[in-house]
């Protein structure tokens, strides 16, 4: 079975560029100094590996696109292999850092990633999660004119969503649809993973906290 992003990848890479470009130093900062393996699991295109090279760690990319990972191999020299966050193809206690940038809105088990990442990962070491904010990112949410949100019953609808009504036509969401994990169940797939959260932020809170970044360590 093809994955989500085959196909798209580089109108996908186009879309997100300046994005990425503006989280490096809210990463930088979060992630800190570091070194020995770090796995970037769902790595898309690999516009993320340079920024965790510079921390000082060695970087491993894994995605499931090839099409993604066509473009992440012209961007960036890191190993880097097609597989699945579920079953991941290393053995346990292999990294010293895991790093999940932008995957919970496109997984459709974020609690079996979480164990997956858990297992490779040595004691002690860190998952950092960075992404969507649960709460005002989704299909629950319609963007007003005057900068407010409506936040509608929707956020409680876990699963897929391949459409919603206030989602701007052919943007990223509208043609791919999205995972809605709310704030408990995503925060709770950390605590059945077995790992410790030792910080929680919300890069750029204005006008809204659109972002949410989780450090968490296993136990």
């Amino acid at each position: 079975m093809s994955a989500r992003y085959d196909g798209l990848a580089e109108w996908y890479d186009d879309i997100i560029g300046s994005g990425a470009a503006a989280n490096f130093p809210d990463l930088a900062d979060i992630l800190g100094p570091g070194d020995g393996l770090c796995l970037d699991l769902g790595c898309g295109t690999g516009r993320y590996l340079e920024l965790i090279r510079s921390t000082g760690r060695t970087v491993v990319g894994l995605d499931r696109s090839d099409d993604q990972l066509r473009l992440a191999r012209h961007r960036d020299p890191a190993p880097l292999l097609r597989g699945d966050g579920t079953a991941l193809p290393f053995a346990g206690e292999v990294f010293g850092t895991v790093t999940a940038l932008w995957v919970s809105t496109d997984l459709d088990d974020f609690a079996g990633v979480l164990k997956e990442a858990a297992r490779v990962l040595r004691p002690g070491g860190m998952l950092l999660f960075y992404g969507v904010h649960p709460c005002f990112n989704g299909p629950h949410i319609e963007n007003r004119e005057d900068g407010a949100l409506i936040i509608h019953p929707t956020y409680r609808r876990t699963g897929w969503h391949p459409r919603s009504p206030w989602w701007p036509s052919g943007g990223l969401r509208d043609r791919l649809g999205m995972n809605q994990l709310p704030l408990p169940d995503l925060l709770n797939a950390f605590i059945g993973a077995g790992l410790g959260l030792d910080r929680v932020y919300e890069p750029r809170e204005q006008p809204i906290p659109g972002i949410l970044a989780i450090r968490s360590h296993r136990l």
